[in-house]
């Protein structure tokens, strides 16, 4: 038996299948495939337990494929009920590509907020395989238009988000309308009192499938806070979002319109950003995660319904602006990062008042969460660097690189030097990507001792703030590069609506002021002076 599981991963299933498995570039199962297939394919009936991104859809996914291979037969064979339409149109794709073998098996989506008419012909069409959301499930249901008495197999994703949302009891009176003898394959990630009801009333004997050592995994994910004022939420994201070596960022805010602030606040700043909430309509929401799995977006921010429908697996960091209502939302929401064996971290933002959910969240899950500080400007200076260097490195290579080689040697032509040339091309990109390398005019040896200097000695006055879209690196790297002082010397740094106030040493401060009365700011000329505290 061992030595088959090793040399046929996928044991049990049917040659088409295992071929187009093979097309998709799927090599070995996943530990819950691995797991639940086998009884699914035996017909019992399953509770699978497993995180996020475990690969649970093509776990109950492939068994409903190979029973519609081996045994012919029209109607609707199969259900697959999701708490929400964006993971209700993942789901329909997964099954469509492992399904390219098998071009007569139809499959359905049906969910809320689109017209009825194309999901009514879809079903009258044939549909093998429906998957929907509950409550367009039970309105086609009511209408005459869906037809379950043929289900073979029910399979409930995200048991535990349906229980979230509401939906329990249409969920069980749609199991209701299936034949007793269905198969059901129920996968959730917590099992909460009215989830085991459920699966105690409707399931036969289950098999009990448990991939992680804890219903609720977060250990693979790097899980860090922050100590935070309400007031001071948006200024240190910014900087978490500057200092942190990442890739593409899932930030969570409470409610829609705390959503779109924040995501037009980030806008402002130069981030490539854009919100997911529940309003948004089917197009604009599919726009959006086109965006994000395309690569177009650095940054996207989402409610907590909204986000259930991404599943995409590079986003590197989860952000919670605002802290989830419960642990089991907590998972949700970090589970959308390191997937697919791929590193992840989390970053909560804590207010003074949030201290305690924080810690009663750690002991339930039983993992570190350490806590982390505000990233310093000279880091967020140091990540711009590299993030510029990586570009450069990249830019050395295809077809543009070539064309960029001849016009340099045009330039060389003409008078300038390649030191030049490469001066002035590094001066334009830092200025596009708004990074500032500030001079340091004395060696490093010639530096004065700074044992007595305080960064946040004096405080200095621009007349200029967030409505201009002014950043700390914009401030960094004019007071550094007119007023001749290196960034080290520049300490805290608040920038409110119409004015900023930037920190730093008495001796930097006298030096600024004693060669500017003005700063180019993002174009604008504005005046500098000592704040009087």
């Amino acid at each position: 038996m061992d030595t088959e599981t090793t040399t046929t991963p996928w044991v049990g299933l049917e040659p088409a299948l295992i071929s187009a498995i093979a097309e998709l570039g799927f090599a070995e199962p996943t530990p819950i495939q691995v797991e639940a297939m086998p009884p699914l394919l035996a017909g019992h009936d399953v509770i699978g337990r497993a995180r996020t991104g475990s690969g649970k859809t093509a776990a109950f996914g492939l068994p409903i494929l190979n029973r519609m291979l081996t045994e012919q037969r029209s109607g609707v064979r199969a259900l697959i009920l999701t708490p929400t339409r964006e993971l209700a149109l993942q789901v329909s794709q997964a099954f469509r590509d492992l399904a390219s073998c098998a071009p007569e098996i139809k499959i359905a989506t049906i969910y809320g907020g689109a017209p009825y008419g194309p999901q009514m012909r879809a079903l009258r069409r044939g549909a093998s395989i429906v998957v929907g959301t509950p409550g367009r499930v039970m309105d086609h249901l009511e209408r005459g238009s869906l037809d379950l008495s043929g289900v073979e197999t029910f399979a409930l994703d995200e048991a535990d988000e349906m229980l979230r949302m509401g939906f329990i009891d249409a969920v069980e009176a749609i199991m209701d309308a299936t034949p007793d003898d269905r198969q059901v394959a129920l996968f959730s990630a917590t099992m909460p009192p009215p989830i085991r009801r459920v699966a105690d009333k409707h399931l036969r004997e289950p098999v009990v499938i448990q991939v992680e050592s804890k219903a609720l995994s977060t250990g693979h994910i790097d899980q860090r806070w922050l100590r935070v004022r309400r007031h001071n939420k948006l200024a240190a994201l910014i900087r978490i979002l500057l200092g942190e070596p990442r890739g593409t960022t899932l930030i969570f805010a409470r409610t829609r319109v705390d959503t779109g602030r924040l995501a037009d606040e980030l806008l402002k700043r130069g981030f490539s950003v854009d919100a997911l909430h529940g309003d948004l309509n089917q197009g604009a929401r599919e726009r959006v995660l086109n965006r994000l799995r395309a690569g177009d977006l650095n940054v996207v921010v989402a409610t907590d319904v909204a986000s259930r429908g991404i599943d995409v697996n590079h986003i590197t960091h989860v952000i919670n602006f605002d802290m989830p209502e419960s642990t089991e939302q907590y998972v949700h929401r970090i589970g959308r990062t390191g997937r697919a064996g791929r590193e992840g971290a989390a970053i909560s933002m804590v207010t003074p008042g949030e201290s305690r959910r924080l810690f009663q969240l750690r002991g339930q899950l039983k993992v570190r969460i350490e806590e982390m500080q505000v990233p310093a400007i000279s880091v967020i200076k140091e990540q711009q660097k590299n993030q510029l260097r990586t570009k450069l490195v990249e830019a050395t290579e295809g077809e543009a690189a070539e064309a960029a080689a001849a016009q340099l040697s045009e330039l060389v032509a003409s008078g300038m030097t390649a030191e030049e040339v490469a001066t002035a091309a590094l001066n334009l990109l830092c200025a596009r990507d708004q990074v500032s390398i500030p001079p340091d005019p004395r060696p490093r040896e010639a530096r004065p001792p700074r044992n007595n200097d305080n960064c946040n000695d004096v405080e200095l006055y621009l007349p200029i703030g967030r409505s201009r879209g002014v950043r700390p690196g914009d401030l960094v790297g004019a007071l550094a590069n007119e007023g001749g002082i290196p960034s080290s010397q520049i300490g805290r740094i608040t920038i409110v609506d119409h004015k900023s106030f930037v920190s730093m040493s008495e001796r930097a401060a006298d030096t600024v002021l004693k060669r500017l009365d003005t700063v180019q700011i993002r174009g604008v000329d504005v005046r500098v002076s000592r704040n009087r505290r």
